[in-house]
């Protein structure tokens, strides 16, 4: 099957770019409510299936035993900018554990926020793993091999009880079964499932209310609030995660590496997947936020909103010649 396209650059109404893709959309009765492109294709949802990767530990009463706010819990589910408000959280929750940067297995990475990439190059000092952007997700990793019991050396191994959980969550949410993995940016294994079965998962999490029980049920839900009330903590300032959950009442998104981008929307059960094929993250956040606009999640008048549908080319004498933003299919785009 070709993927259409999603999101197109253009000049002068020549298209200069096409960025093809998928996008699948589950409503609460697990049915397939829109679909594009070959949406029963395995893909890897790198960073947009964070929340998968952070519910076990929540649901192992792991953060009710640390106590954990709604903040270190939305910090568990982030991609974020390194700031050094992100790298002393990550921190603190460590040293609460009596664990350090150390322990983290994530690697060292130069953070994205500017402030924070100067400040550490004036006082020459080389930036450690708690910058890396998922050090939030490995410190709930550690803070679940502490509840279990489990040697917090190896946690990212996928033989671990914590790598375990996570693929059983996954498997179990999607309603697939995971027969290959990947290992991500961070070092920890990425499960590759359908299009269909992320769009599944997060439509799951969306309804927990109904559609899952038990601790499942509570940690849904408890990760799904705290990523719509702090969501600075999943991405920062600047970020296309943090200003669309802003502006979206209870909306929770995650993008991912290589044009992966997920959504929940609590209010009707709805979970949203897409992948832009080649890659290209600004294409992904274009038809991510386009799409939340055609469901009514949010509103295209909100500066921090249309900002992310669309995008100036500017050349080097600052003249706007041309646009990148998502096809008419997506912008008029209605649910089965």
């Amino acid at each position: 099957m070709t993927d259409p396209v999603l999101v197109t650059q253009t000049r002068a109404g020549y298209v200069e770019r096409a960025h093809h893709g998928r996008v699948a959309i589950v409503g609460p009765d697990d049915d397939l409510a829109f679909a594009l492109g070959d949406v029963a294709a395995p893909m890897l949802p790198r960073s947009s299936c964070k929340i998968l990767q952070a519910i076990p530990m929540v649901e192992s009463g792991a953060a009710a035993t640390m106590g954990l706010t709604w903040r270190r819990l939305a910090l568990s589910c982030a991609s974020h900018q390194g700031s050094h408000s992100h790298a002393s959280q990550a921190q603190e929750w460590l040293a609460e554990m009596g664990l350090s940067e150390a322990d983290l297995e994530c690697g060292p990475q130069p953070p994205n926020d500017e402030t924070t990439f100067y400040d550490l190059r004036g006082r020459n000092e080389a930036p450690s793993q708690l910058h890396n952007n998922c050090s939030g997700k490995h410190t709930g990793f550690l803070c679940q091999a502490r509840h279990l019991g489990a040697p917090t050396e190896g946690y990212i191994d996928l033989s671990h009880p914590v790598q375990q959980r996570v693929a059983e969550v996954t498997a179990d949410l999607a309603d697939e079964d995971l027969s290959a993995h990947a290992i991500d940016g961070c070092s920890a294994p990425n499960f590759g499932v359908s299009l269909t079965g992320l769009a599944r998962a997060m439509s799951r999490i969306a309804s927990a209310e109904t559609s899952l029980k038990g601790a499942r049920a509570e940690a849904a839900i408890a990760l799904r609030q705290a990523k719509a009330l702090h969501p600075f903590e999943v991405a920062g300032e600047g970020r296309a995660c943090t200003d669309l959950m802003r502006a979206g009442d209870g909306l929770v998104v995650k993008t991912g590496a290589e044009g992966a981008f997920t959504a929940i929307l609590p209010d009707r059960g709805l979970g949203i997947a897409l992948k832009i094929n080649d890659g290209e993250t600004r294409a992904a956040e274009a038809a991510m936020a386009t799409i939340l606009v055609a469901l009514g999640a949010l509103d295209a008048n909100d500066p921090n909103v249309a900002k992310w549908m669309s995008f100036d080319q500017v050349n080097r004498r600052g003249i706007t010649c041309g646009e990148t933003m998502a096809v008419d299919g997506l912008r008029k785009l209605t649910l089965n």
